[in-house]
């Protein structure tokens, strides 16, 4: 582990609010699948900064877009447009396009919460007053603004900011009966992940998001599926939601889309997105030159290297040599987001830890479950040498 050797300025306190706990290893450079500490160490990243460094750390066509971008000119207000973001929202809509056979628009922001808080908006503003209740899972995660908790089915996590706001209701995942039986007229929305991922990487199954599509069609509700960690390849499509063959009517996403740089998004088709007007939503860094290069140089490339076919391929190769591992009882997910179920009574953290003092980095998604997130540039070389400094790690908390 590092040492975090840094000029503290003389303070005898961490300078951060204690929201992620306390740091473990001080990174200082990346490339690729790569990571060094502060003492020179190295590591495998399998987890890509929780899916987002999908192209690797400091991937050169991005790094030399932004570069470039930031000589030229970083942010306008959106009184405004700059060329940068308009070929960004086109590539989105188009990436969308392909997948759903419909027209849309985006709205850009920083991050997945605030893409979900959005889409949150424009589905009250669709629903109109006394039909504005959003219905999610349980399992599931979508931000943490006040709203995007709410929605977010983990009730643990909604207790210290108790009372949430209201207009949220929350089913079992994967039960259609329990869905359907929770679709009164006060509700407006379905908001479902493909995979749930904080929730342990846990996929939809495809013939529940069908008939969820089929309920939300007869009964005129929208469907949001949030692809923040599943978007932009990483389950081995561009996203998520096309491994059930459903088309949404909005989108939220994130993480991969800047490979690092923070930028968010939400689509909706036309006649959905047309519901908000000047003054309905906002934010100062909406579609940023800065932020929207990030996302017209990683599409660019994921077309280029057929990001999906990548996830697809290494996932197959990962997916078998995690099954092979002492300790692994079990492998779900898709493409290159997974999760392997340990055996029980094996902690997960446990061999989290014993992987990272190792040079690996994964992350204990659950007591039981260790999450995969590698790039999708992952190498065959590179997931052997995971796979060996997994399996001594396994094999020291299993003794």
């Amino acid at each position: 582990m590092s040492t975090h050797a840094f000029d503290t300025q003389g303070l005898t306190y961490c300078p951060f609010m204690p929201v992620f706990g306390a740091p473990q290893v001080m990174f200082v450079r990346g490339d690729g699948t790569q990571l060094w500490d502060s003492d020179g160490k190295r590591y495998l990243d399998f987890l890509c900064g929780l899916a987002v460094t999908s192209l690797g750390h400091a991937n050169p066509v991005i790094a030399d877009a932004i570069s470039r971008q930031a000589h030229t000119l970083l942010h306008v207000s959106n009184f405004f447009t700059n060329p940068s973001a308009t070929e960004a929202a086109v590539k989105v809509d188009l990436l969308l396009r392909e997948a759903t056979g419909l027209e849309g628009q985006v709205f850009f922001c920083n991050s997945g919460a605030e893409a979900n808080e959005a889409a949150l908006k424009l589905a009250r503003k669709f629903g109109g007053r006394g039909r504005h209740v959003v219905v999610s899972a349980y399992g599931s995660f979508h931000g943490r603004t006040l709203a995007t908790l709410a929605a977010t089915g983990q009730p643990a996590k909604h207790e210290p900011f108790q009372p949430m706001p209201e207009g949220f209701r929350h089913v079992t995942f994967n039960d259609i009966g329990e869905l359907e039986a929770a679709l009164d007229p006060s509700v407006s929305a379905v908001l479902l992940e493909p995979v749930q991922g904080e929730g342990g990487v846990v996929p939809a199954d495809p013939q529940y998001l069908r008939d969820v599509r089929t309920l939300c069609d007869e009964r005129g509700l929208l469907l949001i599926i949030d692809e923040v960690q599943t978007g932009f390849g990483r389950t081995g499509q561009w996203f998520g939601f096309q491994h059930a063959g459903v088309v949404p009517d909005v989108v939220t996403m994130a993480k991969a889309m800047g490979n690092g740089f923070p930028v968010g998004a939400v689509w909706a088709r036309r006649d959905v997105a047309a519901v908000f007007q000047p003054g309905d939503h906002g934010s100062t860094y909406s579609g940023t030159a800065i932020a929207t290069a990030a996302v017209n140089a990683v599409i660019d490339e994921m077309r280029r290297l057929d990001a999906p076919r990548l996830a697809r391929e290494r996932g197959a190769e990962l997916t078998a040599r995690l099954t092979d591992l002492p300790g692994v009882v079990a492998v779900r997910g898709e493409g290159l987001l997974l999760a392997a179920e340990l055996r029980p009574g094996v902690d997960a953290k446990a061999v989290y830890t014993a992987a990272l003092g190792r040079g690996l980095v994964t992350n204990a998604v659950t007591g039981t479950a260790l999450r995969l997130a590698p790039p999708l540039t992952v190498t065959s070389a590179e997931i052997d040498e995971a796979m060996s400094i997994l399996g001594a790690s396994l094999a020291e908390v299993l003794a």
